[in-house]
């Protein structure tokens, strides 16, 4: 713009908006606008389709199986190498160490924890679409494969003799820990290769979307209990107490237990190490929390203490002077492949199905993470394949399941992580460990693997504060949380798992049942409604009821929508139907006895005869059952205007009723009948019933539940609810006010034969006579 012009003046004010158009019922507007019922693709159509090939779809298959292909050849050499290098050095050292420690939750000897923080990437490089996350061991998922191996080959399975003894367990009875140990590497790398084949059955059925029923308070309780089992099965391991290995419900109760009982056989030399372990790993932790945007680097105390407590336990001979608890052995170097124990699966089939949703889901959830940081995408199906086929190459090489570590991925990431590339150079870090360093670690102590587990817990029990968050947002997500944490704490994490997930769907299950509804009107002068109760300048139109049900219809909340109903207009339509029957019964025995004469200037008595109208109603309705109680109105007909005739019957203060079916988004076939009857038990009372704010889909469904007939018809359904109120106004304002229980009395004194009436309780198969002895008397 050239200096000193000025702006172009702003558009007029656009806070307001005017509107003008027709009433729309859906049958008038689908007359209108044509409307086009979507047509399904013929079968041929889509077989052809599905075995049409081509290169460009054979490229795009092998790009979503293999997506290496499609990020790897945009991969920027000078800009993102050096930074993936420096992060996969990083990660590759932290990896080194919580393998080793995670090892210990799995209850294999600690060599096996660097097979399980190597074999794993080698294949997710190729197949995984997450770039920052690191694979390999988690603390959670670690503790679900031990208490499978702990229940499958406990140590009373391994007792022996003390002559043939090959190990010993302090001061209780002697184990063969050779052959345990065995048994249970083959049980871990079983249950691997196991979740794995789940985990690529679930990818291949693309039932990715599993993991959403997995919502956050449900893994936020779920981990915060996992991180309490996980401390519990460390604190023993750093008190240097011998427990037995239970497992099970209350497991982590008598666990603890035991754990005080013992807590007189403490080694003073492992409790020592690991506290100060603890105590550094953590103010090292909040220190880069801190100041990460200052230190380019964070810094990998967990691999500081490790070389520190190794030396001094090397140097000061703390396994023979204070029978401190070290590694001992690590394996150097790789074993064969071996195939698992087929016949295990099904001991653990249960196990590996939760042990396989859990792995995804922690994984997909910290890869979503940072997709969304960074602008790409994750294929949660894929991510499937990717860890199924990573488990099942990595379970023939005795490794144990494998997802991602939040606090290793967040190494990768910080230190400058671009891709997978930093992956498989932390596999090559891991690698120079399993073939060169492992010897150097052997005389660390186990209390310091330990507390390295326990230091990086502090994130997953930090989710506690997560509750009063909850509470005040969402008290429903809270009480998942706490139950789901509660329940994993006393049922153990497979049991805890499947009862926090029930419960989180007995919730759902709650508020669909028990959905919100209430009776709306109209803000004068718009075109808005809301509830009558939560606003003062709504205005209810005169003589009609407007009823939001905010909840799909199903069999299992008719009960609610007709109890909702019957509060929203105030009385019962089927009461009030049968009080009119009585009233009429009535007054025909009167007419027929001469006693009773209807003119056009009303109902009129005989001379000298006593009016017996004026009886009172012989059996009262008992109407305790509705939420609102049903006012009784007097209807009086002028009878000489000196004797009126006094008939009660419940007061019907509307002649039109809307249901607004905004936030309806299905009916079921019981709800389409239920509505039917509705329909049917208003119109008999001279309500007339329609529906407004409707989605297309639901047309769709009634017109295949043959919903619609020569009584239920389209023009009852309109657009918006202000097609409806102004379609009823415009009805009113030309309607014929002739009285229609004058017309009803004018017939019975004409009909020659005398009429049926007949009561109604039950609508459903009752309503054809109800109708019959309505049609009798309009015809």
């Amino acid at each position: 713009m050239a200096a000193g012009e000025r702006a172009a003046e702003p558009p007029a004010d656009l806070s307001h908006y005017v509107v003008a158009r027709p009433i729309y019922s859906e049958a008038g507007f689908q007359q209108e606008h044509e409307r086009r019922p979507p047509l399904p693709p013929a079968l041929r159509r889509r077989a052809r389709a599905a075995c049409s090939c081509s290169r460009k779809k054979a490229f795009r298959i092998a790009r979503s199986f293999l997506p290496i292909l499609e990020w790897l050849p945009n991969y920027r050499v000078k800009e993102w190498l050096i930074s993936d290098i420096i992060s996969g050095v990083s990660t590759g050292l932290v990896a080194t160490l919580q393998g080793l420690a995670y090892a210990l939750l799995v209850a294999v000897p600690v060599g096996y924890g660097l097979y399980s923080a190597f074999f794993p990437i080698l294949t997710y490089f190729f197949l995984g679409t997450s770039r920052h996350i690191s694979v390999g061991p988690f603390p959670v998922v670690s503790l679900m494969v031990g208490s499978v191996v702990l229940s499958m080959a406990p140590d009373d399975n391994f007792l022996i003799d003390g002559s043939n003894a090959t190990g010993a367990n302090g001061t209780g009875p002697l184990i063969d820990t050779e052959s345990r140990d065995a048994q249970r590497v083959l049980i871990a790398s079983t249950l691997t290769f196991l979740v794995g084949i789940l985990q690529v059955v679930f990818g291949v059925l693309q039932i990715g979307f599993i993991v959403r029923y997995l919502a956050d308070p449900l893994v936020g309780g779920f981990t915060t209990a996992a991180a309490f089992q996980v401390f519990v099965s460390q604190l023993k391991i750093v008190l240097n107490v011998s427990t037995k290995n239970y497992n099970g419900v209350l497991s982590i109760i008598y666990t603890l237990v035991e754990i005080f009982e013992r807590i007189g056989t403490t080694n003073i030399a492992d409790l020592i190490a690991g506290l100060l372990t603890i105590f550094v790993c953590m103010v090292v932790k909040e220190i880069n929390d801190r100041f990460k945007h200052k230190i380019p680097i964070p810094i990998p105390i967990e691999v500081i203490v490790t070389i520190i407590a190794t030396g001094i336990s090397y140097a000061a001979d703390l396994e023979k002077k204070y029978n401190a608890g070290i590694v001992k052995s690590i394996p150097r170097g790789f074993l064969p492949p071996e195939p698992p124990a087929v016949g295990m699966f099904s001991q653990m089939i249960a196990a590996s199905f939760s042990i396989a949703i859990v792995a995804y889901a922690i994984a997909v959830s910290v890869g979503k993470v940072y997709a969304t940081k960074y602008d790409y995408a994750i294929d949660g199906n894929q991510e499937f394949i990717a860890f199924g086929i990573s488990n099942i190459f990595s379970g023939a090489f005795s490794c144990f399941v494998a997802t991602t570590a939040l606090s290793r991925t967040a190494v990768q990431e910080s230190t400058g992580g671009k891709t997978q590339v930093a992956g498989i150079i932390s596999a090559g870090i891991v690698l120079i460990a399993i073939v060169a360093l492992g010897k150097l670690l052997e005389p660390l102590q186990k209390s310091v693997l330990a507390a390295v587990v326990i230091a990086n817990l502090k994130g997953m029990f930090m989710q506690v504060f997560d509750v009063p968050r909850l509470w005040r947002q969402n008290k429903v997500d809270a009480m998942i949380w706490v139950f789901t944490c509660v329940a994993s704490i006393i049922l153990g994490l497979d049991l805890g798992l499947l009862a926090g997930l029930l419960f989180g769907l007995l919730t759902v299950v709650l508020r669909v049942q028990f959905p919100s509804w209430g009776g709306f009107g109209n803000i004068p002068g718009t075109d808005i409604y809301k509830k009558v109760k939560e606003y003062k300048n709504v205005i209810e139109p005169e003589g009609v009821k407007i009823l939001r049900f905010s909840s799909p219809i199903f069999y299992a909340n008719i009960d609610g929508l007709k109890s909702s109903l019957k509060s929203t207009v105030g009385f019962d339509a089927v009461k009030v139907y049968n009080k009119r029957l009585k009233a009429l019964r009535k007054i025909q025995k009167l007419i027929k006895k001469g006693k009773l004469k209807a003119t056009k200037n009303g109902i009129i008595s005989e001379p000298g005869i006593n009016n017996e109208a004026f009886e009172p109603d012989e059996e009262p309705e008992d109407n305790e059952d509705l939420q609102v109680p049903t006012k009784e109105v007097e209807i009086q007909v002028d009878w000489n205007s000196e004797l009126p005739v006094k008939v009660n019957v419940p007061k019907v203060p509307i002649h039109s009723l809307i249901f607004d079916f905004g936030a309806v988004s299905f009916l079921d076939i019981v709800a389409v009948r239920s509505i039917r009857t509705i329909i049917r038990e208003f119109e008999r009372i001279d309500v007339r019933v329609y529906f407004a704010s409707y989605q297309d889909n639901l047309i769709s469904q009634l017109e295949q539940s043959t919903f619609f007939d020569d009584i239920v018809r389209k023009d009852m359904f309109f657009l918006t609810v202000h097609d409806a109120v102004l379609y009823i106004r415009n009805q009113m304002m030309y309607s014929d006010n002739q009285d229609p229980i004058f017309e009803k009395i004018s017939l019975m004194q004409e009909s020659k034969e005398p009429i049926e009436f007949t009561e109604t309780s039950q609508p459903d198969d009752e309503l054809d006579v109800q109708e019959e002895a309505m049609r009798r008397l309009a015809s």
